[in-house]
């Protein structure tokens, strides 16, 4: 069949690297896509706002399957439109996409449903936000409802903190007034990524990840989309993987059928491990990035079948077979992000790099200027190895990083090291 991805960033090209590898993808197209998709798709310069332009490609290029791999377009239902047009779309609809697009709905949810996760309040006034916050004290978290994308939480230390980024909310900075904020209680324990691919009515688990938010080293500096991941999430243990099906997953994929929300597609995770057990700090709908980019070198099965199966709702009988490596990835970024940083500068040595073993390289901001690779956004390139530890995965993927010229870019020299202490036993 000919398949189209839609998206431009390094978890579309982990996606079109694997997806490539499948006996039923006939015909590969991405939208808009970057240099290092080129190799694995044809690149083609479609809006994504653009519903019926999408739709119109689909029909004249007789496309099977449409994979949605950012957020915005699934909440703006881009697959309910797909669908109405008779054309197969992975992804969830508009209406279960606000698990994702709505963090007070999903609070609702979990509190409607006994999920576990923190307590909250939302509000649409900034005073009366600020009066939560004095009565409950720092840390606290402050959330924008909306998609923003990956910077829409902050983690207030200090009272004063919380009531700065209250007011920068709801003042537009984040590049509209958020409507509503959600404020709710910081969780104490290890952060970790799940993953499962459901069909409206079964789930079944993928697996998991740790990623690095921070921009600098030892987890400082200000939040980012992430600066890097490793897979699989030590933290998560077998008994942790099913206790996140059992409280978490299950009964999400439940309420939301109950609800006439059906959630098809794959359900991202961010959670929490307590004390006391998992829970859940928040859910994307879609594929996590960087943490696509170390599932996919993991996956050893066929990801085209096991996607056709989550929008057909075949997931009953369905299983996926992973390799017990470690994979890892480093996010190499333009220097001066997040904040403002310079495009259109130089990418050498990357075939060089690509050549050591277990190594594969996903472009995420890119384009090509005749034969030269050229940064062209934020977050650059992934530089993803597999080992047979983490350790060695950290290892060949840092030596690849050292074979890339790129002057005016940077990456974080720690990605991997909560779990190469524990690897050493530390």
């Amino acid at each position: 069949m000919n398949i189209l991805i839609l998206g431009s960033g390094g978890r579309e090209h982990a996606l079109a690297w694997k997806m490539a590898a499948s006996p039923l993808a006939d015909k590969l197209y991405c939208a808009p896509g970057n240099a290092g998709i080129a190799r694995e798709a044809e690149c083609v310069a479609l809006d994504l706002t653009d519903h019926a332009a999408v739709i119109a490609f689909c029909q004249s290029h007789a496309i099977g399957l449409v994979v949605v791999g950012p957020e915005l377009p699934l909440c703006a239902g881009i697959v309910d439109d797909l669908e109405a047009a008779g054309i197969k779309a992975f992804g969830p609809s508009k209406w279960a996409a606000r698990l994702e697009g709505s963090k007070g709905f999903t609070k609702d949810l979990c509190k409607a449903n006994k999920i576990p996760t923190a307590a909250y309040e939302r509000f649409k006034g900034a005073a009366a936000a600020k009066d939560y916050v004095r009565i409950k004290g720092a840390p606290i978290v402050i959330k924008a409802d909306g998609l923003a994308a990956g910077k829409g939480v902050v983690v207030a230390e200090t009272i004063a903190q919380a009531e700065a980024a209250i007011d920068m909310m709801f003042s537009g900075g984040l590049g509209q007034p958020a409507w509503e904020i959600v404020i709710e209680e910081c969780l104490v324990g290890e952060e970790a990524s799940f993953f499962a691919l459901c069909d409206g009515e079964t789930a079944i688990q993928l697996a998991s990840a740790q990623d690095h938010k921070r921009v600098g080293d030892g987890d400082k500096g200000p939040n980012t989309g992430g600066m890097g991941a490793y897979s699989p999430a030590p933290v998560m243990t077998p008994e942790m993987n099913k206790r996140v099906m059992d409280e978490i997953i299950q009964p999400t994929v439940r309420a939301m059928k109950a609800m006439g929300a059906p959630y098809k597609g794959v359900l991202f995770a961010g959670l929490m491990i307590t004390k006391d057990g998992p829970q859940l700090i928040e859910y994307n709908v879609r594929f996590g990035d960087p943490e696509t980019q170390v599932l996919m070198l993991r996956l050893m099965s066929d990801l085209v079948p096991a996607l056709i199966a989550a929008r057909d709702g075949q997931l009953k009988n369905f299983d996926l077979r992973w390799y017990d490596d470690a994979a890892l990835t480093v996010v190499m970024a333009a220097k001066g992000y997040p904040g403002n940083y310079a495009k259109d500068t130089l990418i050498e040595g990357l075939d060089r790099a690509a050549q050591i073993e277990g190594v594969e390289i996903f472009h995420a901001g890119t384009k090509m200027d005749g034969a030269r690779v050229l940064a062209n956004g934020g977050r650059v390139l992934n530089i993803c190895a597999r080992g047979k530890t983490v350790r060695e995965a950290q290892q060949r993927a840092y030596a690849a990083v050292d074979r890339i010229q790129w002057p005016d870019g940077f990456c974080r020299r720690d990605i991997g090291w909560r779990a190469v202490l524990r690897e050493a036993g530390r």
